[in-house]
């Protein structure tokens, strides 16, 4: 049985930063792309970033330049390096991988900014 575990997490004063890591555990022959989604309560869940499995990552505008999402294939881990934190960063972070047959969703994990 596949598990995607989240960590990283956690509350940081605006302008500072995080590194999300969102580690595959079980057996997974293939994983294509690697996401990072984000919800805030009473709304719904939007992609932040993701990276093929060649690494071509793409954004969402509201953090281009300042997240960088990156991914270890031999490890099968994702990560969302997080700098200049805003505000309206404050989320919690899913992260998503599609392999074969289906796609597997973290547990999500709280980013709190305090301004």
């Amino acid at each position: 049985q596949v598990q995607l575990v989240e960590s990283g997490g956690g509350l940081v004063q605006a302008g500072g930063s995080l590194r999300l890591s969102c580690a595959a555990s079980g057996t997974i022959f293939w994983i294509n792309n690697m996401s990072w989604y984000r919800q805030v309560p009473g709304k719904q869940r939007d992609l932040v970033a993701v990276i093929t499995n060649s690494g071509v990552a793409n954004y969402v505008d509201s953090v281009k330049g300042r997240f960088t999402i990156s991914r270890d294939n031999a490890k099968n881990t994702v990560y969302l390096q997080m700098n200049s934190l805003k505000a309206e960063d404050t989320a919690v972070y899913y992260c998503n991988m599609i392999g074969t047959r289906r796609d597997y969703w973290g547990q999500g994990t709280q980013v709190t900014v305090s301004s």
